[in-house]
């Protein structure tokens, strides 16, 4: 049953409006926090090499500071940011799609856990 709820048109789209709700706020409150991610929904541009990639866990920590912070974007659909991969810094614009975050975190404490 917990499976057709999570899959749901309706409460995914929910959660999309949660999600991205609790971020707008974390951007007035805090100067700093986090996301995991489905790495499969996320969008690099440029690409990154395919080395950096492949080192990606399947759910991935993004950490929001100093110029990342800065760089947020929300759309409708997403949160973008810039930030530097690698021992070289390679810039890209990430592109991650709300319902794909799957935590929200502050002070390395979980705030929200995404079930969809």
């Amino acid at each position: 049953m917990i499976t057709s709820v999570v899959q749901n048109k309706q409460y995914q789209e929910q959660q999309v409006v949660q999600i991205k709700d609790q971020l707008m706020l974390l951007m007035e409150l805090v100067d700093s926090f986090s996301i995991t991610a489905n790495i499969d929904a996320i969008t690099f541009d440029p690409i990154l090499p395919k080395d950096i990639y492949d080192n990606f866990a399947k759910f991935t920590l993004f950490s929001f500071a100093n110029y990342t912070f800065e760089s947020i974007i929300l759309t409708e659909e997403y949160i973008s940011f810039e930030t530097g991969f690698g021992v070289d810094n390679i810039g890209s614009v990430v592109s991650v799609p709300y319902i794909s975050i799957f935590q929200i975190i502050v002070d390395e404490s979980i705030l929200f856990i995404n079930p969809a």
